[in-house]
């Protein structure tokens, strides 16, 4: 299935069902009076969140939806019928912009959560409400309104607890894979995942979490470039960052680069990204120690200073073989610690707003 991430979408509520201009007439009643009834609502366009979903590719080819009119006013008073709502589910994590004043609508956050988009007209009025003692056969009624007629960009941001992140061949697919029962496509070339992967990770008597492998960046990443902003759009909504590097490299300059770059890019596109919690995480240690190296093995020459080179920072970080699920355990309990911490200040920051 083909991941799609942005769709643009035209939609109209129902309009109002019209109101209805009769008079009462009965074998007994000649003069029985008017009985034109109003009209029903048109139905709303409302946007529902969906488990089941993960793109917006229906979108992509199915580009207008419209709800029914509300029903016509009846005899005898009677009142038309409320048109149905229009439901269109979407993936958790999808926002709603309106295309022409940029205004956002609002985002569908969870399973079940509806988001009101476009609002039914209201219906017309019959001649029934216009009788009065001075006016006993009116024949006014009042026209039914329109339906909202909207223009929306439906915008997907994955949920997810962590995001790996990391310069294209940082190893993230490979992790996921590992950590995860997710299968991305694994290759030896730049940008081999082109679409977010989510995986499910249980880690010993921790509660589960969802960790989202996200493509690859290049410098000017964050004016668009490259996958630009299909990467870092999913980066926004993560609570925890693990920043891979490739410390296989053979020169410290590329595996320093590497780091910088990343770092630079989250800046330009929200500064606010590099205060999230973020393990650096140095990978590919297999193609650097032979399966039978002792602990305690000099690293390469490239690696050791860039270690330093993370000392001088201040900067702490781990050590991992995916492909030799080496460091996997001690790299999971942190991202649990780090989670829980998360967590607790974020329960604390709710408690003193109340």
């Amino acid at each position: 299935m083909k991941f799609i991430d942005v769709a643009d979408i035209k939609v109209k509520a129902g309009d109002g069902g019209p109101g209805m201009a009769h008079f009462r007439r009965e074998k007994y009643l000649p003069f029985g009076g008017p009985d034109g009834g109003n009209g029903g609502e048109g139905g709303d366009i409302v946007f529902e969140g969906s488990n089941g979903l993960a793109t917006l590719l229906d979108f992509r080819y199915l580009r207008n939806h419209e709800a029914e009119d509300g029903g016509r006013g009846g005899t005898n008073n009677r009142q038309g019928g409320r048109a149905p709502d229009t439901i269109l589910k979407v993936p958790c994590g999808t926002i709603l912009t309106d295309s022409e004043s940029g205004e956002v609508i609002g985002e569908v956050l969870y399973e079940g959560h509806r988001v009101l988009v476009a609002k039914g007209g209201k219906g017309g009025m019959g001649n029934a409400l216009f009788a009065s003692s001075r006016n006993q056969a009116p024949t006014k009624t009042i026209p039914p309104e329109s339906g909202q007629r909207r223009t929306v960009r439906l915008e997907l941001k994955m949920i997810a607890d962590v995001g790996i992140i990391g310069a294209p061949n940082a190893g993230k697919s490979t992790l996921i894979t590992v950590i995860s029962a997710a299968t991305p496509k694994v290759a030896d070339y730049p940008f081999t995942t082109l679409v977010p992967n989510l995986g499910v990770v249980s880690h010993k008597d921790a509660n589960p979490f969802v960790v989202a492998d996200v493509p690859g960046l290049i410098p000017g990443a964050s004016q668009g470039k490259g996958l630009g902003h299909d990467f870092l759009r999913h980066v926004e909504r993560t609570r925890v960052l693990i920043h891979l590097v490739d410390g296989s490299q053979e020169t410290f300059e590329g595996i320093r680069d590497d780091y910088e770059g990343i770092l630079t890019e989250l800046r330009l596109y929200d500064e606010s990204l590099l205060s999230r919690p973020r393990l650096t995480v140095i990978s590919k240690l297999d193609l650097i120690y032979a399966d039978d190296a002792e602990e305690g093995t000099e690293a390469s020459d490239a690696l050791a200073t860039f270690r330093d080179y993370l000392k001088k920072k201040g900067e702490g970080w781990l050590e991992i073989s995916s492909a030799h699920r080496k460091g996997l355990s001690e790299l999971l309990d942190e991202v649990v610690r780090v989670l829980a911490e998360s967590a607790s200040d974020a329960a604390g920051m709710k408690e003193n707003t109340k």
